[in-house]
């Protein structure tokens, strides 16, 4: 069923976006990721253009990203106090990473940063998360009854201390606004919650308990993403209603299966499952960046008149 797309301009299988929408809500509720770092380079596959893409993706994460905390909700695993940190520093860098989209549009580099941005962050994050996640699960198979102190690190010295309960944490609040500050400008670029970069920041930086981050990341994507969304609809005009409603409906449904599946599996195997997945994505895109530039020198020279 071919479906026609108003702002991105083309036709698409209207299932083939509702089953998009649906895997990267499983993804979500089990890796508490927004699942935009999978789901925007999946649109330019099937031939979104990415600005359009970027803006209307911001907006199915908020809906599956909400469907995702709900389930976290009723477990009692998110840190409000942490999310609202995490979510003043995201806001900021929204803002600041909207402007910064403005203005690569104006001058028609959107589309090439996006792409860049994309290969850069799954690369490096998939791959330390890949490291990371073998070690721990080399670790837990040496000793599995005993349990790692967390260890001191320079951010236990930092001043403006807060004590966060549901984390069991008593430290700065100025990581978590540096790290929220990040997702932001993320989310705005690259139409991402940020949750992959979210997730290993809060374990690995903030030393957050593996089964709080899940939930309070989601919860911070929903107002991140929501904020986005509405600066690129009013500034932009890039949001894509249809395109849009699609994915949120096949994402909220998603998002809860996701939530069920996550909760059978260990934090090590969800981890390496997570990384595999990004760093698939990223040689997809990497390859499309290598193999573009002669299709696009030969549609120059037709369309040139010269």
């Amino acid at each position: 069923m071919q479906i026609y797309l108003p702002i991105a301009e083309v036709s698409v299988n209207a299932f083939l976006l509702l089953g998009l929408g649906g895997m990267v809500g499983i993804l979500s509720g089990m890796f508490g990721v927004g699942g935009g770092f999978l789901m925007t380079p999946l649109l330019f596959f099937i031939g979104i253009p990415p600005a359009v893409a970027v803006a209307t993706e911001a907006n199915q994460i908020v809906a599956s990203s909400f469907s995702g905390v709900l389930a976290h909700l009723r477990r009692r695993t998110v840190d409000f106090k942490m999310g609202t940190v995490l979510l003043i520093g995201g806001l900021v860098g929204a803002a600041l990473g909207v402007l910064l989209f403005n203005y690569l549009k104006s001058q028609g580099q959107v589309d090439l940063l996006v792409r860049l941005s994309y290969v850069l962050f799954l690369g490096v994050i998939g791959g330390l998360m890949f490291l990371e996640s073998l070690r721990a699960i080399r670790r837990s198979r040496r000793s599995p009854g005993t349990t790692i102190r967390k260890k001191h690190t320079w951010i236990h010295g930092l001043p403006f201390k807060i004590r966060f309960r549901v984390s069991g944490l008593y430290i700065s609040v100025i990581p978590p606004l540096i790290v929220g500050l990040a997702v932001g400008v993320l989310a705005a670029i690259m139409g991402v919650g940020g949750g992959f970069v979210m997730v290993p920041a809060m374990i690995y930086l903030l030393g957050m308990p593996t089964k709080v981050v899940v939930g309070t990341s989601l919860f911070q994507i929903i107002f991140v993403t929501a904020f986005t969304t509405l600066l690129h609809a009013t500034t932009n005009y890039t949001v894509d209603m249809v395109l849009a409603v699609l994915l949120l409906v096949g994402g909220v449904v998603g998002a809860q299966i996701g939530t069920r599946i996550g909760t059978k599996m260990q934090a090590e195997q969800l981890r390496i499952l997570l990384a595999m997945l990004v760093l698939l994505v990223c040689g997809k895109l990497a390859l499309d960046l290598l193999l573009q530039p002669s299709e696009l020198y030969s549609l120059g020279t037709a369309g040139g008149g010269h």
